[in-house]
């Protein structure tokens, strides 16, 4: 059995009477992962992970899989609910855990992290893996697809833990985040050392070291790593486990080293708040401008004459109603000229325009700024753009939103979209009536500011 037995097309299905599958969210050779969620009062979303139950080693994986809900650490994914279930016809097993924002394995597909990130997720999985082992468990899987965020917390997954001294059975084949001495023997804390290794190289490069298994060499760390990250996995990557180095060997060498300090490349600075809210309120304006501006040219009846020099005129003021002016007031005004705008015009709120033949755009009347933990800010190096397109309705209220962009972090893109579904608007008006509206939310995070600009793109 593999991921095209356990089906995509499943979603909707209910497991065990309790939890329905919600979404796919991926798979592997020999599972596949659905989002859920749990019950109770709220909505607490969580991941459910269902594996084939007719191989031989299921009645293991329960018993393993009760010892592993008696752990508790900040840094490992908790394990909720297990059992059977069955799908038509395919018996399964399953496992619910906490659902994880943000995949290690995701963001390496768009970058590399940076020398203080891999500190922290040095840090944490340092930390884990020093508790499972006094626990006397090994990970034995640690790579980037089981390494996740949680809320502010960087985890990795608890649902395929061994016992120190288990047999290791590979399937379908060992890759290189597999120990060599796991492939002809029993699995030891060392195995975990050896993949730990090759996630350091992964997360910095964003493709693991060069290794030929069949051959006594010993994987390639790149030049180009920055120590004291070199060092420590070149120590990890030895094939001989009494060789390799410990975690406490680890952890010694990050304590040694000073943080690493980098600085933001020029385009990545963030600009001062002060000096940034002028410069979009001009760009704004400057917008309305010319919005005026062609409203005015396609009104040619509405022309006054010239009164010499023009005084600064507020740009939404043209797209004001007219007050009358009688007929012998009117003085002629030549072809060629552009019709000034009287300098007795108000600019009152859009929503007072009463024209039937003008669209007027919406209005931002409250905007909601994602509550950034501060562990997850001084995580940011430069800034972090995300895009999020809202669809608004005539009362003015967000009626669905998505990710339009998630820049470099879904983490942050996830904050990004909970906090635009809050968002308030004066709707936007054809003919004088309220319609609906599309609106692109730019967030930008930075590790001392969080600030979001709104577009709108129709009507």
């Amino acid at each position: 059995m593999n991921t095209e037995t356990i089906r995509r097309d499943w979603v909707g299905r209910v497991i065990d009477e309790r939890f329905t599958l919600l979404q796919w969210l991926g798979g592997t050779e020999r599972s596949g992962v659905f989002l859920t969620e749990l019950e109770g009062p709220g909505s607490q979303k969580a991941a459910i992970k269902l594996i084939p139950a007719d191989a031989g080693d299921a009645e293991a994986r329960i018993a393993g899989w009760a010892a592993t809900m008696a752990l508790s650490h900040p840094h490992l994914m908790r394990l909720l609910h297990t059992g059977r279930c069955q799908i038509d016809t395919a018996p399964l097993l399953y496992t619910v855990t906490e659902y994880a924002e943000e995949v290690l394995s995701q963001i390496l597909l768009e970058r590399p992290l940076t020398p203080s990130e891999a500190r922290e997720m040095l840090d944490a999985v340092l930390d884990v893996l020093s508790y499972l082992h006094g626990k006397g468990f090994v990970h034995g899987h640690i790579k980037p697809s089981n390494i996740m965020a949680a809320g502010d917390q960087l985890k990795i997954s608890s649902d395929s833990l061994y016992t120190a001294g288990e047999l290791v059975k590979h399937f379908p084949a060992p890759s290189v985040y597999d120990a060599p001495e796991g492939a002809t023997g029993t699995i030891s804390p060392a195995a975990d050392v050896w993949p730990l290794g090759v996630t350091l190289v992964e997360a910095l490069t964003q493709h693991p070291p060069v290794w030929a298994r069949s051959t006594d060499r010993e994987p390639i760390v790149p030049e180009s790593i920055p120590q004291p990250f070199a060092g420590i996995a070149r120590e990890c990557l030895l094939s001989d486990p009494a060789r390799r180095c410990t975690l406490s060997d680890v952890k010694a060498r990050l304590e040694a080293a000073p943080p690493q300090q980098v600085p933001a490349t020029e385009p990545e600075k963030a600009a001062p708040a002060k000096l940034r809210v002028p410069a979009l309120v001009a760009a704004a304006l400057v917008l309305f401008a010319a919005i005026a501006v062609l409203l005015l040219r396609s009104h040619p009846t509405q022309q006054s004459p010239p009164t010499g020099k023009q005084q600064p005129v507020p740009a939404t003021a043209a797209l004001q109603p007219q007050s009358p002016v009688p007929e012998n007031q009117k003085p002629p005004v030549p072809e060629t000229q552009e019709p000034p705008v009287p300098e007795t015009q108000s600019s009152p709120a859009p929503e007072t325009q009463t024209s039937n033949s003008a669209a007027l755009n919406g209005v931002v009347a409250e905007r909601v700024l994602p509550d950034v933990p501060q562990k997850a800010s001084a995580t940011i190096q430069g800034t972090i753009k995300v895009k999020i397109r809202v669809a608004v309705d005539p009362s003015g209220n967000v009626s669905n939103a998505t990710i339009d962009w998630p820049g470099a972090s879904k983490y942050f893109a996830n904050l990004a979209l909970g906090a635009a579904q809050h968002w308030r608007f004066k709707p936007a008006t054809v003919d004088g009536q309220a319609v609906s509206s599309v609106w692109i939310l730019e967030f930008r995070f930075t590790q001392t500011a969080t600030e979001a600009t709104p577009v709108e793109t129709s009507p």
